[in-house]
Order: structure tokens, then sequence, then C-alpha cells
């Protein structure tokens, strides 16, 4: 089994998901008492917002490479966000970082989908690290036209659900957003921050949602069993 290093606390809230959900595939494959030799280096969100995304560079690098001394023979970031440098980190830390943007792609790829919407913070929906991921996959995305929406959006992730928050009125919000992105011809919903899940999933809507995370861990557990 592999040791997989785990830069979580972007938010708590999802980091608790990946914790779970790596642990639980791990399991179902191997059964027993076998789980994940993992590590995670919980980083503190408010040193994140400080900082702003743009300028954190330094604290996630300095978060994987304390995970490379502790063994690791791979790196997750646990935030659709966090891929932001991912890159350049990957080059810094000479490990491998599996890329939750590939993974997505990989899988809606599996589904034949073509033209998917995508909801996230404003530095997934606007920005083409994560984009881009998933349009060298043949992939077409739309993310909600207005600023306003995708601001909105952006509000809501930091203030509600990186608190663990779920509200009655945010969803439907939600809801009505991913309308209008099927509306414009979306085929299938990324739902593009590890947090979303707890508020949308495949009940509230009538296209392929593809939630982020539990893909993200599905790759995750093959390799660390590979």
């Amino acid at each position: 089994m592999r040791k997989i290093g785990l830069v979580g606390g972007i938010s708590w809230v999802s980091t608790i998901d990946y914790y779970r959900f790596i642990n639980e595939g791990v399991n179902e494959r191997l059964g027993g008492l076998n789980f994940a030799e993992c590590i995670i280096y919980s980083l503190n969100f408010g040193d994140v917002q400080d900082q702003t995304w743009e300028g954190s560079f330094d604290l996630l690098l300095g978060a994987c490479q304390s995970l490379k001394n502790s063994g690791v023979e791979a790196i997750v970031l646990c935030a659709n966000t966090a891929h932001l440098f991912s890159d350049q980190i990957q080059q810094e830390i000479a490990l491998p970082i599996i890329h939750i943007g590939t993974e997505t792609a990989k899988a809606i790829n599996a589904t034949g989908i073509k033209k998917v919407g995508l909801l996230g913070t404003t530095f997934t929906m606007e920005k083409d690290f994560y984009i881009k991921k998933l349009q060298d996959h043949g992939l077409e995305v739309l993310v909600p036209a207005k600023k306003e929406t995708r601001d909105y959006i952006q509000l809501t992730l930091k203030e509600e659900l990186g608190r663990g928050l779920m509200l009655a009125e945010t969803k439907t919000q939600y809801l009505k957003i991913i309308n209008e992105l099927i509306a414009d011809g979306a085929e299938g919903i990324i739902l593009g921050c590890t947090e979303i899940p707890m508020l949308i999933n495949q009940d509230d809507v009538d296209v392929p949602v593809f939630d982020t995370a539990k893909t993200h861990c599905q790759a995750i557990v093959d390799y660390i069993l590979s």
C-alpha cells in the first residue's frame, strides 16, 4: 500500500469527507481491518483567506514539503482551488500530485458528455488552471455568465459551506443557477468545490452531477492500491 499525503483544512469540513471516502474505498477493496496509510497536513483556512488564494503558494508548498519529509509517495490537495499552484508545487517537491481536474475530466469522458456546467470558487470558474485541464480532455465548459452570480457562489462557499452551514435558501439559489446552465446547453454539472456536495446531490438535478471530491477520492484509492 502506498502512503499518501493530504493537504487539508481548505476547508476542514470537506477534509473529513476525503478521509472518510479514502478509507472506505480502501476497505471496500481490501476488506478486513485494512484502511489507508495517510498523513494529513491541515492548514488554517484563516491563513489562506488572510493571504488570499493567489498569495498562498508558500503555505501550500510548505504543507507539501512537510508531507514529503514524512515519507509520502504522492500528494493530494483537498480542494479544487488549491490546484491553482499544483503544477508549480509538483515541480518543486518532485512528487506526483493527483490532480482533481484531470480525474474529473476522465470521469466525465467516461459518460460521453461533452458540454458541462461548472460551479466553484471565483478562481475555479474564472481562471484557466482548472478549466484548461477539462478543455485539454475535449470538454466544453460553461460557467454562470453573470459576475454577480459567480460572486454569490464565492460568498456562500466561504461564509456558509466552508463553515459547515447548509441553508435552504442557498440550495434554492444554487439549483436556479444550475438550471440556467442546463438551459444554456450543459449536459452535466461539475460540483467544482469540495463543499458543494454537502448542499447539492444527484437527486436534486436532472442531468448527471459530478462530485469532484468523490471522483478525486476514487483516483486516490486507485493510486494507494496500485
